[in-house]
């Protein structure tokens, strides 16, 4: 099973949207010092997620949530509207 995920960021009040196969092991990953864009904070806490049976079809659901360039329709898919 794979994970598309989006985590936030109070600090930077920023998402980030990305997929793995381990999500507790990635965010671990995402709040440890780092280069990269979530290597800025480590206050990222997870706050949607969905089981994608493969990896290309999470990775497929990752470009697709990205391509909207949408603050609200991301916060619009978390909150379930």
């Amino acid at each position: 099973m794979h994970y598309l995920y989006i985590i936030y960021s109070t600090r930077l009040d920023r998402y980030y949207i990305g997929a793995c196969k381990d999500i507790l092991q990635r965010l671990r990953r995402h709040n440890s010092q780092h280069r990269g864009f979530t290597g800025k904070a480590d206050d990222w806490h997870l706050v949607y997620h969905e089981a994608i049976t493969s990896k290309t079809a999470a990775m497929a659901r990752e470009r697709e949530i990205k391509s909207w360039k949408s603050r609200r329709m991301v916060e619009n898919l978390i909150a379930g509207t």
